[in-house]
């Protein structure tokens, strides 16, 4: 695997949605906007009952935001779209009819765990430790924040944003409601998400769909919430702080 992409394949009425992306995984606006669009179009899609998230390869499953591309940011407005980005995704998975199954093979930074605390029900692996590392480059988590600390809490999400630098364990993210459960290996979780998926995609679909309403209850104003807040990361990513500390990255 060369290429970023992000793809779909429906079976036995799962939608299994896998994006991938070279460098970790890291998420680009591309791979951003398809994510969105085609959690949208099998939201709508008859043939799938379940959808699962996924990423490809067997290590990292999320490096978060590209860093290539936080560093071409040169105005207030593309920081801002950017990071919309996002929130487009993560609205999009709560928007969704569909229930949404996480599968998180390994290690996630920034905007991966927010993905994986924005999915309905998250399966990981031992090796998928967490990260919240905006802080140490100069940002913050203010996108994924309200989904971080609506499956976390907001002690978890402080704790793991100011140890800005650390990975948390996936024992962590399972004590703290971001796993339901973590599996010794990748085949193993693989075979948990698979089993989990096909039973409820038997079950009736629009039970699902007015569960799936119940789950996300109270969060009609994050379209406008997270908008605001990736106006805030856009206008902080300009700062000297940013571009300096994200060049010893690149």
């Amino acid at each position: 695997m060369e290429h970023p992409y992000v793809a779909l394949n429906i079976e036995n009425k799962v939608g299994y949605i896998e994006f991938f992306h070279p460098n970790r995984n890291s998420i680009p606006s591309d791979i951003l906007s398809q994510l969105e669009k085609t959690i949208n179009e099998v939201g709508n899609n008859d043939a799938v009952n379940v959808i699962v998230l996924r990423s490809g390869g067997n290590r990292t499953f999320c490096a978060g935001a590209s860093f290539n591309e936080v560093m071409s940011i040169n105005d207030k407005e593309a920081g801002k779209r950017f990071f919309l980005g996002f929130a487009n995704v993560i609205n999009a998975i709560r928007m969704c009819p569909k229930l949404v199954i996480g599968r998180v093979q390994g290690k996630t930074v920034g905007g991966g765990v927010g993905l994986a605390a924005a999915t309905d029900y998250c399966l990981a692996a031992k090796h998928a430790s967490i990260r919240l590392s905006e802080l140490s480059i100069g940002i913050g988590p203010f996108v994924i924040e309200p989904a971080v600390s609506r499956k976390m809490g907001m002690q978890a999400m402080s704790q793991m944003t100011i140890d800005a630098e650390t990975f948390f364990s996936s024992g962590f993210a399972k004590e703290k409601g971001l796993y339901a459960e973590v599996f010794e290996t990748t085949e193993e979780l693989d075979e948990a998400v698979k089993a989990l998926a096909e039973k409820l995609s038997s079950y009736n679909p629009e039970a699902l769909k007015q569960m799936k309403m119940v789950f996300w209850k109270d969060t009609a104003h994050w379209d406008t919430l997270l908008s605001e807040r990736a106006a805030i990361s856009g206008e902080l990513v300009l700062s000297e702080f940013t571009k300096n500390t994200l060049k010893r990255f690149r």
